[in-house]
């Protein structure tokens, strides 16, 4: 955890290394993923880069690749996984793998990393590749080009069908009413076959003539309607739909269609009837006369015979297609990583700089403890190739550029370290704020979601998710799923948080659970409402107190609202205050660390000052009345009965003139009654006069005070304190109201001031022309230092009140599950077992919708909140850089997700 606190070491090398070995160098550093490297040629575009030829055949590879890729999806083939991504990297197998007919190895070039250069790689995979994107590209023709040929022969005998179906029942029907209106020739069908009718309109041509096509359903409509327009109703349409849906051949999507046919008598309106089909993209089809039985159900046949010709040619090229992707997704994915990791090659080459003829330098930072390791990659590789000349690897001179940072993280602590830095990215070696979020953020989310069977049910599904973890991170998954997988951790810990605040508040379900047997008991065995409880032990005894966690007697006591309440309220305050103080603390650290004497100074000591004599004492007050006992006290000032029950009882437990709970001899006098240390009571006695500590205020000690009034007066009425806790509170609180005003001026002056100081002295001996800057920047740091004055004074007391959210939604998730519980399960139980079963099921439903997805994420995003805005300003600057080292693994690992 020490190594997590503060980000690696980094050192900035230059390598130099020979221009032949340079490739098989990045290969071995690839695999390190230790290094991260500058660009040394920042001025030149990536199209004047060294390699770009060879990154351009990179592209180019990919895109046949993605090509394969689409054609096995159209198939519905999952490309099969490469395997593990480090065993890809150390294997030292066939780079293509063993495919069906033809490897790298097959066409020339060497199976293994070591043997072949990157480019007779390249140049191979070209090759390879090149061949099978033709093949396929030429059977995806042949495909289109057979099923167009295909759709047309289908659409043909649908509309043969379809038309002498037509004409063998619509025609003559229609021709019989045309006879019956005194309109039509003897013949039938004459009018729509359009048969000359010589004997009754000898003086007019009735034939019609007729288009036949197939068209679009979608389109059907407004195929018609356009018709209808243009025609204006000059024509008769039919339509018969196709039951079987026809592929379109370029995008293999099935689409549904219809036979048309449109009769009509004029030229003109032939000419605007074949532009409509053009548009609405109709297939346009030229039938026999349909009076011709013979030549219609010759071409019917013949079209038949061509159909199951034409569909057999096109299985057998749909199957050699499969035939083809399916050896092409056992390697696509292979082959892309290979290509990738290529293209890192020569991207990264890009990066160096040919100082000298034959040799590249390059320029990056490396992680300390791995410095070794870059020097042994390098010079491997060219003992490997058997240069001659040695290469170089050194660091470089300071100054450095400013370093990236780097954390190594492992399964549990990388959810967390992305969780920080979605926010930010800390400084170089600056504290890490995520060490800190691994306790504290599932800790709250615990205190706002606390609850036994609740937080059970969270804590099941992070083991759920660690029990699949090996199965999950081989998989790939999407977003939201990723997500999980990655904070599988954090799940479990908020689960178990949830449960242990559940334990502590003894909530389960809305429900006290009586673990270890409640420490309060009824005089009568079936208590009624208004029954009051009394404490089985001494008051401050360990009889008195409920082992772990909060007496269950609570969940049923009047003041149920109210006490949970005021201890949820006041534990939060507690964390809140104990959080902040703990990042206030960071900046000092960090301060020291980094040698910053000012900052130390006079920030970090007068913040420090000032949240410990506000803030830090509000928490020293609540742990004060909480030890405090108040039965005692209060007992003390009380007048009591000498003949009564209650004098001589143990609860006085108070110190006076030396003796602890001795109670004094009352000798009569006044109105007969006395206080347990000896004051004789009038009858009209002030508190303050009862009580025998004599702390001042009215309540001289004996009365609990409002810590919240109390706060607020030390700095609205100082020196006035009403009720009193300990003797001498008013001067405390008024010593501490003076740190925390003499620290804000502090704060806001000093650092500026020292700053001036130092910058006179460091320009003592520059020009004139100077003055301007320097006025400048000393305006800029008094405005710096303002907000930053500023942003901490008024962000301790918003930040504070901004921690109650933990009671808030505390409350809220118990409340709502006391509803659910009570208008769902105990409303139905005594009705009947229907409705106990229904009210079970309203219960079970609204509890998971609810409690178990929403408020999960309500608390989640609170707790979120807390970290990234409460905690984490105290210190945090999230300016960092963040170290991108070069890394085959996280190349292909971002190709696969």
């Amino acid at each position: 955890m020490a190594r997590w606190f503060r980000s690696e070491h980094m050192e900035y090398i230059s390598l130099i290394v020979n221009e032949d070995a340079a490739h098989d160098c990045l290969a071995d550093l690839g695999k390190l993923s230790a290094i991260q490297f500058t660009d040394l040629n920042p001025d030149l575009t990536p199209f004047q880069r060294r390699y770009v030829s060879y990154v351009r055949r990179c592209d180019e590879l990919e895109r046949k690749l993605r090509f394969f890729g689409t054609e096995c999806d159209n198939f519905g083939l999952n490309l099969e996984t490469a395997g593990d991504i480090d065993t890809f990297l150390e294997s030292n197998a066939s780079l293509i793998g063993r495919s069906a007919g033809s490897t790298l190895s097959s066409s020339g070039a060497p199976s293994s990393g070591k043997g072949a250069s990157g480019t007779q790689l390249l140049e191979s995979l070209e090759v390879e590749l090149e061949g099978y994107e033709s093949q396929l590209k030429e059977l995806n023709a042949y495909s289109e080009k057979l099923t167009r040929e295909y759709n047309e022969k289908v659409e043909l005998q649908e509309v043969l069908e379809k038309a002498r179906r037509f004409f063998m029942t619509d025609a003559p029907r229609l021709a019989v009413s045309e006879l019956s209106s005194g309109r039509s020739s003897s013949k039938p069908g004459a009018l729509l076959a359009g048969a000359h009718d010589d004997e009754a309109r000898a003086d007019l041509d009735m034939r019609f003539s007729s288009i036949t096509g197939v068209v679009s359903t979608e389109e059907k409509v407004r195929f018609e309607r356009m018709i209808f327009r243009a025609t204006r109703g000059n024509c008769y349409v039919r339509f018969a739909p196709i039951k079987q849906p026809i592929t379109d051949p370029e995008t293999g999507s099935l689409i549904e269609k219809c036979v048309f046919i449109v009769f009509f008598k004029s030229l003109s309106i032939e000419t605007k009837l074949k532009k409509i089909c053009d548009a609405f993209f109709a297939h346009r089809y030229s039938l026999p006369d349909m009076d011709d039985a013979p030549a219609v159900d010759r071409m019917l046949t013949e079209n038949a015979q061509e159909l199951v010709d034409s569909r057999t040619v096109l299985l057998k090229n749909q199957d050699t297609r499969f035939r083809l992707c399916q050896m092409l997704a056992q390697h696509t994915e292979r082959w892309t990583w290979i290509v990738l990791r290529e293209k890192a090659v020569y991207h990264t080459l890009n990066m160096f700089k040919a100082d000298v003829s034959g040799m590249l330098r390059g320029e990056g930072w490396v992680i300390s403890e791995s410095f070794e390791d870059v020097r042994a990659s390098v010079n491997r590789a060219h003992s490997d190739m058997d240069h001659n000349m040695p290469s170089h690897v050194d660091q470089v001179a300071k100054p450095w550029p400013t370093p990236p940072t780097h954390f190594t993280t492992n399964k549990f602590t990388y959810g967390y370290q992305e969780f920080v830095n979605t926010y930010g990215i800390p400084r170089y070696r600056e504290a890490n704020p995520a060490l800190f979020t691994a306790a504290t953020f599932p800790f709250l989310f615990g205190v706002m979601y606390g609850d036994i069977g609740h937080g059970l049910f969270l804590f099941c599904a992070g083991l759920y998710l660690l029990w699949n973890e090996e199965k999950n991170d081989k998989a790939k998954l999407d977003e939201m799923t990723g997500g999980l997988h990655m904070g599988r951790y954090m799940i479990v810990m908020m689960g178990f948080f949830a449960v242990y605040a559940g334990l502590v508040y003894n909530d389960c379900f809305s429900l006290g659970l009586n673990l270890f047997g409640t420490r309060w008991a009824f005089d009568s065995d079936q208590p009624e409402e208004g029954d009051v409880a009394e404490m089985t032990g001494q008051y401050g005894e360990g009889e008195s107190v409920y082992p772990f966690g909060l007496d269950p007697m609570w969940h049923v006591a009047q003041n149920e609202l109210l006490f949970f309440n005021s201890f949820k309220m006041k534990l939060s305050v507690i964390f809140g205050i104990l959080q902040m103080f703990t990042g206030t603390c960071l900046k000092g650290i960090n301060a020291i660390y980094f040698g910053k004497r000012l900052d130390f100074m006079f920030e970090f000591l007068p913040m420090v000052a000032f949240a410990c004599s506000l803030f830090m004492y509000m928490v020293v007050l609540i742990f004060m009345k909480w030890s405090i006992n108040w039965n005692s006290r209060m007992l003390s000032s009380t007048c009591l009965d000498p003949a009564g029950d209650t004098w001589g009882s143990v609860d006085y437990q108070e110190t006076v003139n030396g003796q602890t709970g001795v109670w004094a001899d009352c000798n009569g006098g006044g109105d007969g009654t006395c206080t347990p240390w000896g004051y004789v009571c009038q009858g009209n006695d002030a508190l303050a006069d009862k009580c025998p500590l004599d702390f001042g205020g009215s309540g001289d000690g004996c009365q609990p005070p409002n810590l919240i009034t109390a706060l607020i007066n030390i700095a609205l009425s100082p020196g006035n304190v009403d009720e009193p806790m300990y003797k001498g509170q008013a001067g405390v609180q008024n010593l501490l109201l003076a740190i925390a005003g003499i620290s804000v001026p502090v704060l806001l002056c000093a650092k500026p001031y020292f700053m001036s100081k130092e910058m006179a002295t460091h320009h003592h001996s520059a020009h004139d022309d100077d003055d301007d800057e320097e006025e400048h920047g000393f305006g800029e740091i008094i405005i710096h230092q303002a907000i930053e004055t500023i942003e901490f004074v008024l962000g301790m007391v918003s930040n504070t009140a901004s921690y109650l959210r933990l009671w808030a939604l505390s409350l809220a998730h118990s409340e709502l599950a006391t509803v659910f519980w009570e208008k769902a399960m105990l409303s139905t139980l005594n009705i009947n077992w229907f409705a106990t079963f229904i009210g079970y099921g309203v219960f079970a439903g609204t509890t998971f919708g609810v409690l178990l997805m929403m408020d999960v994420l309500e608390c989640f995003l609170h707790a979120l909140r807390l970290h990234w805005v409460e905690f984490q300003n105290k210190f945090f600057c999230a300016d960092g850089i963040r170290f991108a080292p070069y890394s085959f693994k996280q190349i292909l690992a971002d190709a696969s997700a």
